[in-house]
């Protein structure tokens, strides 16, 4: 419903920044969001099972990924320098949760899908700030 409700109120013409895609946009979002709920379940089995260090990388995945949408969402706000900066941060959250998960992903089915969730929004993440790259004035 909310990403419904976001894809008709962001249009080309109210885009803050030039060039940007908002399906591009929306797409990045719904990845977030995917590795945000995947990266909640994993932290809190992966607590329950005493993987402390997975935990807690699961969990600072979640509040970044979190923080990253809520940045998207506003997009009068933006400043391209600090979205490209936040969206570098979150990717090498995103990916340092993998690479733990993907530890555990033989026998932890949670571990597996997180890792793939945070693989996806690397990938979404990636694609857009090479859109903001190219929306964005030289200096």
């Amino acid at each position: 419903m909310t990403m419904d409700m976001m894809k008709g109120a962001m249009s080309s013409s109210e885009m803050p920044m030039q060039g940007m895609d908002p399906a591009m946009m929306q797409e990045c979002m719904e990845a977030l969001s995917a590795c945000m709920q995947a990266c909640v379940m994993c932290a809190d089995a992966d607590a329950g099972e005493g993987m402390g260090r997975c935990a807690s990388l699961c969990a600072n995945c979640a509040d970044m990924c979190d923080t990253m949408m809520r940045m998207m969402l506003r997009m009068h706000g933006w400043d391209a320098q600090v979205m490209m900066s936040m969206m570098q941060s979150t990717v090498t959250m995103a990916r340092a949760c993998s690479a733990e998960c993907m530890k555990h992903a033989e026998m932890s089915e949670h571990c597996r899908m997180c890792a793939m969730a945070c693989d996806q929004a690397v990938m979404a993440m990636e694609k857009m700030m090479g859109s903001m790259s190219e929306a964005m004035p030289m200096a």
